[in-house]
């Protein structure tokens, strides 16, 4: 069975550093696509950035580009999010994802097909 587990969400500044860490277990995630996703209260969870299998191809947010960053190891089956210059906006649950079908980054949350639990982050202002 497929598992994901987030963790590394907290309280920070405005300004702050975090860095989020989702562990997958349950198979071989080598050719997936994995995602990071947030929701706030009383908005849609939307596509925060995904990186295909081989890490070679990542998008952002435009709400996020040149702050976070997404990177995977393979042999590990971890995925994790820099989060750098942190603004009240951040705010959100953050959830990472897993797609099966791995030929794309998918920007879409239907197209993925297992979530973890979700990690709250929120930045303080």
């Amino acid at each position: 069975q497929v598992q994901l587990v987030e963790s590394g969400g907290g309280l920070v500044q405005a300004g702050g550093s975090l860095r989020l860490s989702c562990a997958a277990s349950g198979r071989s995630f080598d050719t997936y696509v994995m995602g990071w996703f947030r929701q706030a209260p009383g908005k849609e969870r939307e596509f925060v950035t995904g990186i295909k299998w081989s890490g070679g191809i990542r998008y952002y947010a435009d709400s996020v580009k040149g702050r976070f960053t997404i990177s995977r190891d393979n042999a590990k089956n971890m995925v994790y999010l820099q989060m750098n210059s942190l603004k009240p906006e951040d705010t959100a649950v953050y959830y990472c994802a897993a797609a099966e079908r791995g030929l794309v980054v998918h920007r879409a949350a239907y197209d993925y097909d297992y979530w973890g639990q979700g990690t709250q982050v929120t930045v303080s202002s």
